[in-house]
């Protein structure tokens, strides 16, 4: 498909390099290493089936579910820079 001034399969490159950018912040977010048995946050003891289920898990279900809220709040990434993405 032609864009005007783009090269073909630009928007192509625009949408692998958003992938790519999703899935390394996604594996920097996975624990390595051993579990710890008690939430950083509040020090209360994390169920061994988490532990388990999740490799290097730090927090407990309540701390990490308040963690990610205030993850999703912030903005993602505008590639595009259009006025009407930057207006979301």
């Amino acid at each position: 498909m032609a864009g005007g001034w783009n090269r073909d399969g630009a928007v192509q490159d625009q949408i692998d390099a958003s992938v790519e950018d999703a899935v390394a912040e996604a594996r920097s977010r996975l624990g390595i290493g051993e579990s710890a048995a008690f939430c950083e946050e509040c020090d209360q003891p994390i169920p061994e089936a988490r532990r388990k289920a999740i490799p290097g898990v730090r927090l407990c279900v309540t701390c990490q579910s308040e963690l990610e809220k205030k993850q999703t709040a912030s903005g993602g990434i505008n590639r595009r820079g259009s006025k009407d993405s930057q207006l979301r």
